[in-house]
């Protein structure tokens, strides 16, 4: 079941699902030293500095206590907010959230000055690019002809027909599960992650094994084949997949159908007709660039693929940048989910990400990481970028709202005209926002985007997104004290604008602590990383591409 068991390096998945059982067999068949997996025993800790004893099992019971508790869950006492209040645990589940719980004798968590929400949940994300890291931090999507760095090393030329068809099954487990532990001590409880990278059934079977073995919730993204190597099967081992992967509702990572539209009608009809028999969610990447729009708008007239595919509510759009009213109209009619990804989308040129227009259309986004390749899967900065456009967009309509919001098509000027038009009181270009100006994002939206939006987004909300009583604990406890917070004045104002990794103290997931204190538990980081390293050198090297620790070939 495991690529690296399989190939003489046993681990002991003691954060996954696949159990101490399939790892002594896998041991023992393969006669290696345990020292060589990439999973580690927990280390020795001080008398009453270890984590709650078989947390997540079933009976098992513990108590957060006394931190600032963000349920998210805007239908419970207090809206949801407590500033000092307690969260009991059973097995997998919350049991009660309030302050100063009767408890028994559960285990105790302190968390006094600290900060209990849910975990983050990433709707869109490429793990598999993991080995690939910073490599385009100064590119764009498509080589745009200009000689320029940006221009030039691009992403559809090398991340998905260079480097995507040089991976062995090998690399994809390494790739998916560095980089989903990553995720998870930056406190990103639930990943979408749309794996593109699908040469064979070999290839499809070690991603999903590496999200097991993550230990985190998870939706597997079945796209299709990066580069479009000879002799994959997408879409039609999607059946495959699903019996032996995915037969049961009551497990950590579940399965989205991907099914890009740019791929052609026939590709299209395919994927979407294979994940609608077979209960799934259907996901696609809708993007201007790459001449989605018309498309796009046969899929909401109901005339897409060869006539007969259209969007229904079971639809996830990814990054939806450049669409039509039209077609807007009908996601929103639909009820299909949109997700954002907005530094990568300010920075690669997919088009402006859309979260005005969706205010303005009584919509909100699910947020999304989108590529490490360009930029951090890091959800504080997800957030703050998020907040920050959006104000920047709405903060600059609002000033030129008296000269009728003239400029703003024009972005080589977006601020006062020359002859600006002034407004009564004591500052002259200061107006009072105008009827049908959204209003500025706040830390609460962003923080809602990040998680019971996420939830909803994979249709999860009936197990995670919120603290409340009877889904599942998949919940973070973030350092308040540490000096780049303190003092605390204002809890999601202090998530949002202050934090960072260093603050994510513990990180459960389905009531297990995987994240204690500070550090991720039963992992060795260090093997790990060689393996990636390892696998790195090898992606460079079949892809005839010069490493290059300047930047891709050495350009200036």
């Amino acid at each position: 079941m495991c690529i690296l068991c399989d190939k003489g390096f046993p681990q002991s998945h003691a954060g996954s699902q696949l159990g101490r059982r399939d790892f002594l067999k896998t041991t023992a068949a393969g006669g290696a030293a345990a020292g060589l997996g990439l999973f580690a025993a927990r280390p020795a800790a001080a008398q009453g500095d270890d984590a709650p004893e078989d947390s997540g099992g079933r009976g098992r019971r513990y108590i957060i206590r006394g931190g600032a508790v963000m349920t998210m869950d805007p239908s419970m006492p207090n809206k949801g907010e407590f500033a000092q209040a307690d969260v009991l645990v059973e097995g997998k589940k919350i049991v009660a959230v309030g302050p100063n719980l009767h408890a028994g004798g559960a285990a105790e968590i302190d968390a006094r000055g600290k900060i209990v929400m849910p975990g983050f949940i990433d709707t869109h994300h490429h793990q598999f690019e993991t080995a690939l890291r910073s490599f385009l931090a100064d590119g764009v999507l498509i080589n745009d002809g200009s000689g320029s760095v940006a221009g030039s090393t691009t992403y559809f030329e090398f991340i998905l027909l260079t480097f995507a068809p040089k991976y062995r099954p090998h690399d994809v487990y390494i790739s998916e599960l560095f980089g989903g532990l990553a995720q998870l001590d930056d406190g990103v409880t639930t990943v979408h992650d749309v794996s593109q990278i699908h040469h064979s059934p070999q290839h499809s079977d070690a991603a999903i094994q590496a999200l097991f073995d993550t230990g985190r919730r998870a939706a597997f993204g079945y796209f299709e084949s990066a580069g479009g190597v000879a002799g994959n099967q997408y879409p039609f081992d999607a059946p495959r997949i699903k019996k032996q992967w995915f037969s049961s509702s009551d497990q950590l990572v579940h399965m989205i159908m991907g099914g890009e539209v740019y791929l052609g009608n026939q590709s299209t009809d395919d994927s979407w007709r294979i994940g609608r028999d077979l209960g799934l969610q259907v996901a696609a990447h809708i993007l201007s660039p790459f001449g989605i729009r018309p498309i796009f708008d046969s899929l909401a007239a109901g005339t897409g693929g060869n006539g007969n595919t259209g969007m229904r509510g079971d639809n996830l759009f990814i990054h939806m940048t450049g669409m039509s009213d039209t077609a807007w109209q009908r996601v929103k009619d639909v009820g299909a989910q949109v997700s954002i990804a907005f530094p990568i989308e300010m920075n690669m040129r997919h088009g402006m990400p859309p979260i005005v227009r969706m205010q303005m259309m009584g919509m909100e986004p699910s947020r999304s990481t989108d590529v490490e390749v360009t930029m951090t899967a890091d959800f504080f900065t997800q957030m703050r970028v998020a907040m920050n456009l959006q104000r920047v967009v709405v903060n600059q309509m609002i000033l030129d709202s008296p000269n009728g919001n003239q400029n703003l098509p024009d972005p080589r000027n977006w601020e006062l005209p020359q002859t600006a038009v002034q407004v009564p009181g004591p500052f002259p270009f200061w107006p009072t926002p105008p009827a049908g100006v959204p209003a500025p994002l706040t830390t609460r939206d962003v923080l809602r985007y990040a998680t019971i939006n996420g939830a909803k987004a994979l249709r999860l909300e009936g197990k995670t997104g919120t603290l409340t009583p009877g889904k599942e604990a998949d919940i973070v406890i973030l350092d308040a004290t540490a000096i780049n917070v303190a003092p605390v004045n204002n809890v999601p104002g202090a998530v949002v604008s202050l934090m960072d990794r260093t603050n994510v103290e513990t990180v459960i997931v389905a009531g297990k602590v995987r994240k204690w204190k500070g550090k991720l538990l039963d992992v060795d980081l260090n093997n790990l990383r060689r393996q990636l390293e390892n696998s790195r050198d090898f992606i460079f090297n079949a892809a005839n591409i010069p490493a290059d620790l300047r930047g891709p070939f050495g350009k200036q």
